[in-house]
């Protein structure tokens, strides 16, 4: 007995509804993290004389409970050395002059101007500051740094989705991914650096960090396909970009995200490329060790899933690609 299709209007109204489930699933985690953004163990220095220090860090303790993670040294060259070090997003220097706030914008513009209205209300008065690591000129409050990369992810993500639908070959597949992953590198810094001025002049270092995080994102999604199917596709994209996105602190910082999933989002593509680049850019790869061992274990797994993956598979939906049904020849009357 054949099965009986669903009323169109029934499947039409199907569709609506679950579309409108992940579109408030989506907006939701895109929302939250940024709703709920706050500093939590944020890593600071105070620098000066020891009673000084003390003093000034019981402050900042009692006046935002459980916000820092604060370090000490002697004085501000130790502490400007933190700072270039991405040891720590900015330092409090006690001299005899008073308080001083020197900061590293280029780690993060968005917490630099949060602890410089710190420093403001802790004395009832305007603090000097020194941005020992600034932005680009060009892009001074960081806009520019998050939305040019955003959308390095989400071509990593089609040309992963591309590569497992059209290339049916392993080789072709793994050559897609190594070209692409060179040529976004070479291209999105030209773009980013030249004309538009969101990076400083470190073209080399910039094309390095963008291409190993293309290749680490398409590598995952194409990998992921080509082991599963859609299914793998799918998974690709939550990882590279549905997910990775909200919780990569890309336009702030993981330590403003709600705890545990700044950390999380480290873990991810999105989250150690934008940390990767913001290193090689600024910070002469300082803090480079995490996001760059992210990436490069994500792009082997990704091209091993390539090779172990079956290229143009054949078996019913769950594949890519699917043959089509050999006809048998109609005898002849």
């Amino acid at each position: 007995m054949a099965h009986r299709q669903p009323p169109v209007l029934v499947l039409a109204a199907l569709i609506a509804t679950g579309v409108v489930a992940v579109q408030a699933l989506l907006v939701a985690l895109f929302a939250w993290p940024a709703a709920n953004a706050e500093p939590r163990d944020l890593p600071v220095v105070v620098a000066g004389p020891t009673p000084a220090v003390e003093q000034l860090a019981g402050q900042l303790r009692a006046a935002r409970p459980g916000a820092f993670d604060i370090t000490t040294a002697p004085d501000a060259a130790a502490a400007d050395q933190a700072l270039r070090d991405r040891d720590a997003y900015a330092a409090f220097v006690v001299d005899p002059g008073g308080v001083s706030l020197h900061t590293a914008s280029a780690a993060s513009p968005a917490v630099a101007q949060l602890l410089t209205q710190a420093a403001g209300q802790l004395g009832g008065q305007q603090v000097p500051v020194t941005d020992v690591v600034p932005t680009d000129a060009d892009d001074p409050h960081g806009g520019g740094f998050g939305a040019g990369f955003l959308p390095l992810a989400i071509t990593s993500l089609v040309v992963g989705t591309v590569l497992v639908v059209a290339v049916r070959s392993r080789s072709g597949r793994l050559v897609g991914l190594v070209a692409y992953a060179v040529l976004a590198g070479l291209v999105a810094t030209l773009v980013l650096q030249q004309w538009l001025g969101v990076l400083p002049d470190h073209y080399l270092a910039g094309a390095a960090a963008i291409g190993l995080f293309a290749l680490a994102a398409g590598a995952t999604v194409a990998g992921l396909g080509s082991l599963l199917g859609y299914p793998g596709i799918g998974l690709g994209a939550l990882l590279v970009f549905l997910v990775a996105t909200p919780l990569s602190g890309l336009n702030g910082a993981p330590e403003l995200l709600p705890e545990p999933w700044g950390e999380v989002g480290q873990w991810l593509p999105v989250g150690a490329g934008g940390s990767l680049l913001r290193s090689a850019a600024y910070f002469d790869w300082a803090g480079a060790n995490q996001p760059v061992s992210v990436l490069v274990g994500s792009a082997v797994a990704g091209l091993a899933l390539v090779v172990a993956g079956r290229p143009g598979r054949r078996h019913g939906s769950a594949g890519v690609v699917a043959a089509p049904r050999r006809q048998d020849p109609v005898p002849a009357a």
